[in-house]
């Protein structure tokens, strides 16, 4: 009987080492926003991201934006501006961090957090804030 007993508990184990082996992805960060047409003309516009989907849950708006690479942010629409607490960043590819910049500072009212900066040789980078206050962190690739 006790031989029964330690191979169904060897089989749970194994079934549960399984189940920790298993893949996964990260599939998005979802962050509050109080102006959603400024935040989506941000990202949209400024940061060349596309609306990828829309949706409405419980009465809550929820808009999806991504890049090539089929990462995804999502943006859920609240009526009172919140700080990001607990939240760090975004990192954001872009083809030129000087330009971006500008265009952040001149059309979103954008705060330069860190000025650019080159990195190992090869890459450039500067955190902005977006229209709620949350860092954006723009990396260009030198190379």
């Amino acid at each position: 009987m006790e031989s029964d007993a330690t191979d169904i508990t060897n089989e749970v184990h194994l079934s549960v080492g399984l189940a920790h082996t298993r893949s996964m992805n990260v599939l998005h960060p979802a962050l509050n926003v109080s102006d959603m047409d400024r935040t989506l003309d941000f990202y949209e516009n400024l940061l060349d991201l596309e609306r990828t989907r829309e949706t409405e849950l419980d009465g809550q708006r929820m808009v999806f934006v991504g890049g090539d690479d089929g990462a995804e942010i999502q943006f859920l629409a609240v009526d009172e501006p919140q700080d990001p607490a607990g939240f760090d960043h975004l990192a954001i590819a872009v083809d030129d961090v000087e330009t971006t910049i500008e265009e952040a500072e001149t059309e979103w009212d954008s705060t330069v957090v860190m000025e650019p900066q080159v990195i190992g040789g090869d890459v450039r980078l500067a955190f902005i804030t977006d229209p709620e206050g949350y860092h954006v962190e723009l990396i260009e690739e030198l190379a």
